[in-house]
């Protein structure tokens, strides 16, 4: 069951105070130093990933009509997905200064290596940013084949609410869709009304896929070109799914009329995961949700160094923050899916009684 925000964490401090909170902790972060930009950092991962992407396309040509070119699609799903955090970050504006720059390096990272519409994703994501968990606002708790909110399975029938009962048993298996459903959505955002900016977006969208095709059926018979595109595609929805899931789901979820300052409406929501660097390499520093929510302008490896100030904010200020480990993670988001498609369980029980 969902669990609204008011009554399962209500914050000690007093409200006459919350205005003020943010801006406190926001003085501290600055005078920290923890805002300033990390272009040698970036500058260093877009090589590597560079380097790797390249390496990848270059080892599917030479390999030819083989099955172990599957090995190099599960290497190019990690590589596709530690180029979509790039996007992610320039989509933030945590690289560069110019927004300009930042959008182009999220377009080459987005639209031409990845395959992904970098302006629709920006604006979706902006929309989640700004109203983390909001049953009514969240694009990412909106209803669709996973249902968030044990409101919205009310209309959930055939096919979608027996998805919806299983949901938790089949989050996995799904996530290994969510690569062509991102591709999907990006090319349907983009035969949408465009300006300037979607003029480039489609030409590098055009050329990503363009290129992807033309590279598999050429050095691959059509069977061996599917396969390998449904493992590397799958591996990457995989991989983007697990990267996400543990952030939101299964945290207290907010209404438009809760009355919930900026402070708490981020921390509250949100969940980080432990586990050192590799978890911070492998999640791309959205393993500290709680930081990047709070200052999503903040760059990537600034997350770390802000993770103790921050804890130690909430704990004097009294707003509960959470933070656990990465399987640990899972089992709440598996068990919160699993409760919200109860009602439909017991449903289908009762008329087969």
């Amino acid at each position: 069951m969902t669990v609204p925000y008011p009554k399962a964490l209500a914050a000690p401090e007093p409200w006459h105070r919350t205005g003020s909170d943010y801006a406190e902790l926001s003085r501290r972060i600055r005078r920290a130093g923890l805002l300033r930009r990390r272009t040698g950092y970036y500058g260093a991962k877009m090589a590597i990933n560079g380097v790797l992407f390249v390496a990848g396309w270059v080892a599917v040509l030479l390999l030819g009509n083989s099955w172990y070119q599957l090995i190099v699609a599960a290497a190019l799903a990690v590589v596709f997905t530690q180029l979509a955090f790039v996007g992610h970050d320039a989509g933030h504006q945590q690289i560069f200064r110019s927004h300009r720059i930042n959008r182009l390096v999220g377009m080459l990272h987005g639209n031409f290596a990845v395959g992904l519409s970098f302006g629709w994703w920006v604006s979706k994501h902006n929309r989640h940013h700004a109203n983390p968990n909001d049953e009514d606002r969240d694009p990412d708790v909106a209803p669709g084949a996973l249902v968030f909110v044990e409101e919205h399975t009310a209309t959930r029938r055939g096919l979608a609410g027996l998805l919806t009962r299983s949901q938790a048993y089949l989050f996995f298996p799904m996530l290994l869709l969510e690569g062509f459903n991102l591709h999907v959505a990006s090319v349907r955002a983009l035969l949408r009304p465009s300006g300037k900016a979607k003029i480039a977006e489609v030409a590098l969208l055009v050329a990503h896929i363009g290129g992807y095709l033309t590279i598999l059926l050429l050095v691959m018979s059509p069977v061996h070109a599917l396969v390998f595109a449904a493992v590397q595609q799958g591996l990457f929805g995989l991989y983007m799914g697990c990267s996400f899931a543990p952030n939101h789901k299964g945290m207290p979820t907010l209404r438009r009329e809760d009355n919930v300052d900026y402070l708490r409406r981020q921390v509250l929501t949100s969940r980080n995961v432990r586990g050192g660097r590799f978890v911070d390499f492998a999640l791309g520093g959205l393993n500290y949700q709680i930081e990047h929510h709070l200052f999503p302008s903040m760059p990537r490896p600034n997350l770390r160094r802000s993770q103790p100030l921050i804890q130690a904010f909430c704990t004097e200020y009294g707003v509960s923050y959470r933070e656990t480990g990465l399987l640990r993670s899972y089992r709440e988001a598996l068990r919160h899916l699993h409760e919200v498609g109860a009602p439909l369980r017991r449903a289908a029980a009762a008329e087969t009684a």
